[in-house]
């Protein structure tokens, strides 16, 4: 070989060759790969770790689905409570609307308390004024229509006399203040009446005060001979005293 050969030789051994590789369609030379980085064909080092599907977005699959069940879980108690108190309030508005009405219904009772014995008195002033004929008609007519005029007033707010005479007893509505005894009616059957009563949208007011009968003691069997024969021998002594 001559001189000139040689030397082309050594110059070509002397430059390496840099071969390029094809990674993904893209050029990339040995050269360029730092030393000590393991090398993959599909381009990728073995120390970067495969992203997880929805990383790139920022999501945590594993901790959503607990999350959406503790979300619900509140917002199923939050509905429950919703309901107690709804059914609590609803309980409490007929409660109060209960009670109103009924404090409306009977804001007049102490009144008409007071008034009662009024009642009576003018009652009793006509009773009298029947059994003395020296007493004036038209004052008694007079007693007689204010008696009346209150007993409408009375009426106008559901208060009514309680109607006793002939009627059983009934401890309710009356106030029992003797027995008498008498054949002429069954026992525990009011035959007077004391003092009137009074209802009010049918709550007592005031009982009636009454005398109930009772039923009259049944003579012992054997009681009217014993008289007969006593009288008997009381009369024979004086036939005898007659005849000496």
């Amino acid at each position: 070989m001559s001189k000139e050969e040689t030397k082309i030789e050594i110059s070509d051994k002397a430059e390496p060759e840099k071969k390029d590789l094809e990674i993904d369609g893209d050029n990339v030379c040995k050269d360029e790969i730092p030393d000590g980085t393991p090398y993959d064909e599909s381009g990728k080092s073995d120390e970067e770790p495969d992203e997880e599907p929805g990383e790139e977005f920022g999501e945590e699959p594993n901790k959503e689905p607990d999350e959406l069940q503790v979300a619900r879980k509140e917002a199923k108690e939050v509905h429950d409570r919703f309901l107690r108190l709804s059914a609590e309030f609803d309980n409490y508005k007929k409660r109060v609307t209960r009670e109103t009405a009924e404090f409306k219904k009977f804001a007049n009772e102490t009144l008409v308390r007071e008034i009662l014995p009024v009642i009576d008195n003018l009652e009793r002033a006509i009773e009298s004024s029947g059994t003395d004929p020296e007493a004036k008609n038209s004052l008694v007519e007079g007693v007689d229509m204010t008696l009346k005029e209150m007993l409408k007033v009375f009426h106008k707010f559901n208060v009514k006399p309680i109607e006793s005479i002939g009627e059983s007893f009934d401890p309710s509505f009356h106030q029992a203040v003797m027995q008498e005894e008498t054949e002429d009616h069954p026992e525990n059957i009011v035959i007077k009446e004391l003092q009137k009563g009074y209802i009010m949208h049918d709550r007592l007011v005031r009982p009636a005060m009454v005398i109930v009968s009772s039923a009259k003691p049944e003579d012992e069997p054997g009681a009217g001979n014993v008289a007969s024969k006593e009288s008997e021998s009381c009369e024979e002594p004086a036939k005898d005293s007659e005849k000496k």
